[in-house]
């Protein structure tokens, strides 16, 4: 989108999926890690905008304000809209909603980050736009409430085998999901935008659907029935927390909180922005996506076990109470 809106885009990073930059896009090859590589690749170039798409601690901030202070009109980094505060006090979600997450160490990174941008945007004028997604989604990502280290494919097998799906909660909780098309109209609207330096704002769809309702899409998609299995998130995050994933942030700073967005301060900066691609069209488009590219059907063999342990030892905890059991 940027480039058919006439920008000139650099893309910097390692080269390793040059064959996915898109037509028009001039790619140096350096990692953003080694500031001394960045810097040789960069030379005495400047640049309207500068982004961070994988700036996740405060030690990359740093390293980022040192990289494009005078070098960059506008400095964009993407915190996330999990920072907000978990449970959120009070809906809907606005920018001034306070930030704190007790739950994942991910979001708690974002915030101080955040905290260290603004500072120095405070105290120095360095040129800060903050962007809070949410859960952005395309064709190669369909949208599911936990997944493996390998990706959501394995959840969308589940249901296509007919095996029980796991959904956080009782899956009445309220999820909004925005389809990268979508994101990409307010982002780039901030790009260059002088109303947006100094500010934080978040991009997401006026849209929301509780779990059940995405499970059911992501069902008909499939062309199956959906055999939904619902688990207390506190127990898949004890459980995960044994497989090594950190379901506790995922699900109890995340996912499984109810969340609906204020849009009005994304639309008053950027007025063409108004999401076109329902969470339902969307969704089903992903799987659809997913179905016609076998390549990206990832199994993970570890996340089905896993599931099937935690379907497992609940039942095996709801037998102690049955009441053939009860003496």
């Amino acid at each position: 989108m940027a480039l058919a809106r006439g920008w000139e885009l650099t893309l910097l990073n390692r080269g390793t999926n040059a064959a996915r930059a898109p037509r028009g896009a001039r790619v140096l090859t350096a990692d953003i890690h080694d500031e001394a590589a960045v810097k040789a690749a960069l030379g005495d170039e400047r640049f309207d905008v500068a982004v961070d798409f994988i700036a996740f601690t405060e030690e990359d901030v740093q390293r980022d304000v040192r990289l494009f202070a005078g070098r960059a009109a506008q400095y964009i980094f993407i915190s996330s809209a999990s920072a907000y505060q978990k449970p959120v006090a009070a809906l809907p979600i606005t920018e001034s909603t306070p930030l704190a997450n007790p739950y994942w160490q991910y979001s708690r990174d974002k915030i101080a980050c955040e905290n260290f941008l603004m500072e120095r945007y405070r105290e120095e004028g360095f040129p800060v736009t903050i962007v809070r997604p949410s859960h952005t989604y395309c064709g190669g990502k369909a949208v599911v409430a936990l997944h493996g280290a390998r990706g959501c494919w394995q959840t969308l097998a589940r249901i296509r085998a007919g095996k029980p799906v796991i959904i956080p909660g009782d899956g009445t909780s309220l999820w909004t999901a925005t389809h990268a098309d979508d994101f990409a109209v307010g982002f780039v609207g901030l790009m260059g935008n002088p109303h947006a330096l100094g500010t934080a704002v978040h991009i997401t769809t006026d849209e929301g659907m509780t779990w059940n309702q995405i499970y059911a899409v992501l069902a008909s998609a499939m062309g199956a029935p959906l055999c939904a299995a619902y688990v207390a998130s506190k127990f898949l995050a004890v459980c995960g927390r044994a497989a090594g994933y950190d379901f506790e942030g995922q699900l109890l700073g995340d996912k499984a909180a109810n969340v609906r967005f204020d849009n009005t301060k994304i639309k008053r900066l950027v007025p063409d922005f108004a999401p076109r691609v329902s969470m339902a069209q969307g969704i089903r488009g992903a799987v659809e996506y997913l179905l016609a590219h076998p390549e990206l059907q990832t199994p993970d063999p570890e996340f089905d076990t896993w599931c099937d342990r935690v379907l497992a030892a609940q039942s095996a905890a709801k037998a102690v109470f049955d009441g053939a059991h009860l003496a």
